[in-house]
């Protein structure tokens, strides 16, 4: 079993924030696949539904964003599952707008709702930073966050959480980069690099030094042969 974890505040008041891109992306999932309809548990909005025949938990968290941790560690208890049956979707001042990340673990950079879910949860589960960028100064971050989406955003954001939705059981499958590229495509960015292709002819650059190292046959007449004899004379002298 899976949770999914949107991050964000309830409540009218901060429904179009940018803080709630989390529970956004929630309703993205919970639009675009079969879920049940939203009910109240572990204090938070829930819907139950399966992604890749695997159950998948939808969780909201009423808490207010500072205590999100409360709502998801009682789930991941009730469930008897681990950090790393936990995906937490939330909001990134330090990614642009429209960008998307994924990782296991790592810093709370700040945000108070991962802060709560590191203190109740542990910090092994992964981590879907969805970018909101940065107003440039501190003083603005709190207007900022707690801001709405502009009209303009919507340019990027709607096809962002479309394609998120759509693309949801990527999260189930684990394929974390595969779902990066199509979120980059989606809001007119570009997919991850590809490996790179193989050399000509299969080779190793190992092999291909050692045939680039070989000294080119020399020459057996003519004045430039002439001239080596002179030099260094006959084979056998």
């Amino acid at each position: 079993m899976l949770i999914i974890a949107g991050l964000g505040n309830p409540g009218a008041k901060y429904a179009g924030n940018r803080h709630n891109i989390g529970f956004m992306a929630l309703d993205a999932i919970h639009r675009k696949n079969p879920f049940s309809p939203w009910s109240k548990k572990f204090k938070a909005e829930i819907s139950e539904g399966e992604l890749s025949g695997e159950k998948v938990l939808l969780v909201k968290p009423q808490t207010f964003m500072n205590l999100s941790g409360e709502s998801v560690g009682e789930a991941m208890r009730f469930y008897k599952l681990a950090p790393k049956d936990i995906v937490a979707i939330y909001d990134e001042l330090d990614l642009a707008p429209g960008k998307a990340r994924i990782k296991v673990g790592g810093g709370h950079g700040g945000h108070n709702g991962i802060k709560s879910l590191d203190a109740h949860c542990g910090r092994d589960y992964r981590r879907l930073r969805l970018g909101i960028g940065h107003p440039g100064v501190k003083e603005l971050v709190t207007s900022h966050v707690l801001g709405d989406f502009a009209k303009a955003d919507h340019v990027w954001l709607d096809p962002l959480l479309d394609e998120l939705g759509i693309h949801a059981d990527m999260l189930v499958r684990g394929e974390d980069s595969q779902l990066m590229n199509k979120l980059a495509l989606a809001t007119g960015g570009k997919p991850e690099e590809d490996a790179p292709a193989k050399k000509p002819g299969g080779q190793s650059h190992i092999r291909q030094a050692r045939n680039h190292a070989q000294p080119k046959a020399l020459p057996t007449s003519g004045p430039m042969a002439d001239m080596l004899k002179k030099l260094f004379g006959n084979k056998g002298d």
